[in-house]
């Protein structure tokens, strides 16, 4: 999963990528593309690797990039952001509630509304660019051979064209599937699963589990292809380097249930659709995240092609289950190790083992 930080300057973007992927960066660097690996934590994992003791436990991860501000005006074909922020499965668009005279907002106020407008709008004219120089040349296209299909993705690019320009965001479009499938090559920015994280001051730590609407972003609430998370890179930046048990007590203090990390996993996987499933034993405890919908031949191909292409069947249990059976043998005596077959959707949580042909 490859998810690219974006933001305006100075909104504390490149701050939240640093407590993200465990990397520093020097206050006085340049902005530049930046990219980092962070570990999704999940207790079940971590559960069942306590039952197991294997040689090794892993994670399953997340690629964030860490990329410079979206300046106004800043669209255009060649502009290497936009291409960083088109190469990304989703966005995590931050923007900025805290004020600091020493550091004032790049608008002058703080207003994520607006703040969140002016992104959008970036997105929309961004992608207006891409769709109307391909409709001029579909247009050119048809004239000189009629090719039908041709002719079908003028029809769509034209409704796209549409659509941007009644600045009606692609991901809240209603789009088929087989529409969906036909843009997905030109990785529209206004159709990208879109994650908002409202950066606030330490004064308003007690608004991190609210709702969007208590920090002025009611829209954002049941927007298509958004989700909402608040936190304070401040507070995250404070609590990393304190010994566990600090953290613990500091976040307690403050009334901050988790990570800023979890929550954004949490709601990366809820916008992406996908869950995960475990395999496990003596040499590996491993956490492996699949679209929603995954059968449990295509989840083989998450480990490896062969065992995909040689899948005879998928000897599956439920995390907790397991746990209380205490083995992968009292599962299969109590009858709650599952043989499935081929089209058997894998459910998250499950622990699955694979059985195919070498």
């Amino acid at each position: 999963m490859n998810i690219a930080l974006c933001g305006l300057p100075r909104c504390g973007k490149t701050t939240l990528w640093s407590i993200l992927t465990g990397q520093t960066v020097d206050p006085g660097a340049r902005a530049e593309t930046r990219r980092g690996v962070a570990r999704v934590p999940d207790f079940r994992l971590d559960r069942l690797s306590a039952l197991f003791h294997p040689e090794k436990t892993t994670h399953a991860t997340v690629t964030y990039v860490d990329l410079a501000p979206v300046e106004r005006g800043g669209r255009r074909a060649d502009n290497p952001i936009l291409a960083d922020l088109r190469a990304a499965e989703a966005l995590l668009l931050i923007l900025r509630l805290w004020d600091d005279p020493a550091d004032p907002h790049p608008e002058g106020s703080i207003d994520p509304e607006r703040d969140l407008e002016l992104i959008e709008t970036e997105f929309l004219l961004a992608d207006m660019e891409v769709a109307g120089r391909r409709l001029e040349r579909l247009d050119s296209s048809v004239k000189k051979t009629g090719s039908k299909e041709d002719v079908r993705e003028r029809e769509l690019m034209a409704r796209v064209v549409g659509l941007l320009e009644g600045e009606t965001p692609l991901r809240a479009a209603e789009l088929s599937r087989d529409e969906t499938k036909a843009l997905r090559g030109y990785a529209f920015l206004s159709a990208k699963p879109l994650l908002v994280a409202a950066n606030l001051p330490e004064s308003r730590a007690g608004s991190i589990g609210g709702p969007p609407s208590e920090l002025g972003l009611g829209e954002l609430e049941g927007r298509p292809g958004c989700d909402f998370v608040a936190l304070s890179a401040k507070i995250e930046q404070e609590i990393a380097g304190l010994a566990p048990d600090d953290a613990k007590a500091f976040r307690e203090d403050l009334g901050v249930d988790e990570p800023a990390l979890d929550r954004l996993i949490r709601a990366s996987y809820r916008l992406l659709g996908l869950l995960s499933f475990f395999t496990v034993g003596e040499d590996e405890c491993r956490a492996w995240s699949v679209p929603r919908d995954t059968t449990a031949r295509a989840a083989a191909g998450a480990i490896h092609s062969d065992i995909e292409r040689g899948f005879i069947r998928a000897e599956v249990a439920r995390w907790d289950e397991l746990l209380e059976d205490g083995s992968l043998a009292a599962a299969r005596e109590k009858g709650r190790l599952g043989l499935e077959g081929k089209d058997y959707l894998v459910r998250d949580g499950d622990v699955v083992h694979f059985r195919h042909a070498t």
